[in-house]
């Protein structure tokens, strides 16, 4: 059965109640059913974890290879900072999706950068929950061969 890491980032823990005109109602348990609900139906197992600490993202990424066949992330604001989770993306060699809630293109300036996407198979944001569905799929095909990177 393949085996996917699911890594939300920092503040991801308080959706539903942090600004909910741009991530909504939807709590980060209600994407975790949902990405269950998905896992299921397409036979993959998920290991989900959930950080605000830059450093463990860094450990839990680092600790992938040999053990998941994808990893889907939500690097949340590391997005734009971390080169550290960009480096492990990219040292492991495992298809790694990134997924953000919000299009973090039609926000502020400082958010249209994402350190993790080049070394990522992939990026899907802007469609709330959809994003982290659509980002399981990817993960899913990129393991497939379909679009690894």
């Amino acid at each position: 059965m393949l085996k996917i890491l699911v890594i939300h980032g920092p503040n991801l823990n308080l959706l539903g109640t942090r600004e909910v005109d741009i991530y909504g109602k939807t709590t980060i348990k209600d994407i975790n059913k949902s990405l269950e609900k998905t896992a299921k139906e397409e036979n993959v197992e998920l290991e989900i974890e959930q950080t605000n600490h830059e450093g463990e993202i860094v450990s839990l990424i680092g600790g992938a290879k040999g053990k998941f066949d994808a990893i889907l992330i939500n690097p949340a604001a590391y997005t734009h900072t971390s080169v550290a989770i960009r480096d492990a993306v990219s040292a492991i060699d495992i298809p790694t999706v990134e997924v953000h809630l919000s299009n973090i293109y039609a926000r502020e300036e400082f958010r249209h950068t994402s350190l993790i996407a080049p070394a990522a198979a992939g990026q899907i944001s802007g469609f709330g929950l959809d994003s982290y569905i659509l980002g399981l799929k990817a993960a899913i095909s990129a393991i497939k061969g379909k679009n690894k990177k």
